[in-house]
């Protein structure tokens, strides 16, 4: 049962960062971690195209980053000069802390397996590659938030010792050749930026709503949802798939850099839905491959391109609309390159759900939202996709008061 965790990744929606600067834009949590992890894909991938395949584990990349994710929403009000003392000084601690405090949320996942890896973690070697892609990553999405605030008030006491110091960390992991490609300041960086924009573009921007979600927030909260599902199967999953159904849910709603978050009702009522699609696949082609290297761009649009659509690859050329079971039974090997397109879009629909319903419970609602909510709930309400019994974590939510 995924409840609990998903419930403690949506908290992160609602944590400000630069709380004591001034901010022209907010700046939360949950964005800060989206960022950071279309970094660190980036990083990873140009490591891995430097020294072969093989060369990042990126099960291990994934794991590490939801683990420290939720590691800092248990700390997250730790300054970060406090933290990384306290992280010398009183690690064990720390670590028994955050144990303690996401003890329920492992209980009610009951999955010993996952509960186990978390409590090794953090007394393991810091100093492995992916480890390093994580940090080199975090420092970057640090440094692009603290551009914005460094020219809105360069006059604060203190913001050039800041400046200073992520600069220094930066500087620490300039051995990874993606680091320097991104601070160069061109086609990398550029993905780097683009994505970093759809922090500013809300969901539900036609509804007042609390706490406001970005697009790019969304993308995070998918990826992780749907990676729990996938780890979750009855059958375990192929390395490849894991890999594939979390960056296909980190990437899903990339297009819309170009549309913005248009609501599905309005899609749909207007018939805009194909409209809309060829032009998030055109922008994509002229805008957003260009910022990458040509040897990633099957794979991004292997992520982004019939999002929604369980697919695998066969000789190089995907297949869409393969069932479930055959999913598990016929295609469950990295030969395949299968992605549960479905599951994705059930993840993407619950994250959705969920963003209604928090404001609801929170007393800012509108008729959008509302109709939003229960549209979905009603389509969700009994559904088992993929092996995941929507059904039972919708009605969760659909009766959870916040």
């Amino acid at each position: 049962m995924i409840e609990k965790l998903i419930e403690r990744f949506f908290e992160a929606a609602s944590m400000q960062r630069w709380n004591d600067h001034i901010r022209p834009v907010e700046l939360t949590e949950l964005d800060k971690q989206a960022h950071k992890m279309v970094i660190a894909y980036v990083i990873a991938k140009i490591e891995e195209d430097r020294k072969g395949k093989g060369h990042v584990n990126w099960l291990n990349l994934i794991e590490s980053f939801i683990f420290e994710f939720l590691y800092r929403l248990v700390l997250t009000d730790i300054k970060p000069p406090v933290f990384h003392r306290m992280m010398a000084e009183r690690r064990q601690e720390l670590n028994n802390h955050v144990l303690t405090e996401l003890k329920e949320d492992f209980d009610f996942l009951n999955d010993e397996k996952f509960k186990h890896k978390f409590e090794s973690y953090f007394m393991q070697d810091e100093n492995t590659l992916e480890r390093r892609i994580l940090r080199a990553a975090h420092y970057l999405a640090t440094n692009w938030e603290f551009k914005i605030i460094y020219h809105s008030a360069p006059f604060i006491y203190g913001i050039e010792k800041t400046k200073e110091n992520i600069e220094n960390q930066i500087e620490d992991h300039y051995d990874l050749i993606g680091v320097q490609k991104i601070l160069l300041g061109k086609k990398s960086y550029g993905f780097v930026d683009l994505c970093g924009q759809l922090r500013f573009q809300k969901r539900w921007a036609h509804s007042p709503r609390v706490p406001e979600t970005s697009v790019l927030g969304h993308m995070l909260i998918v990826a992780i949802t749907t990676y729990l599902c996938t780890i979750k199967m009855e059958n375990e999953p192929c390395e490849r798939r894991v890999y594939n159904n979390f960056f296909a849910g980190l990437f899903h709603d990339l297009p819309e850099v170009s549309t913005r978050d248009i609501i599905s009702p309005i899609k749909s009522a207007a018939g805009l839905e194909d409209i809309i699609k060829d032009y998030e696949n055109e922008r994509m082609k002229e805008e957003v491959l260009p910022l990458l290297p040509k040897t990633w761009h099957d794979e991004m649009k292997y992520f982004t391109e019939d999002e929604f659509e369980n697919k695998i690859k066969k000789e190089g050329v995907p297949q869409k609309g393969i069932k479930f079971k055959e999913m598990n039974k016929k295609y469950n090997r990295n030969e395949y390159s299968p992605i549960d397109g479905e599951l994705i879009r059930a993840c993407d629909k619950l994250a959705a759900f969920i963003e209604t319903n928090l404001s609801i419970e929170y007393g800012i609602t509108s008729r959008y939202l509302e109709e939003g909510r229960e549209n979905i709930f009603d389509a969700y309400r009994t559904k088992v996709i993929s092996g995941t019994d929507f059904g039972r974590i919708f009605n969760y939510f659909y009766k959870k008061k916040w």
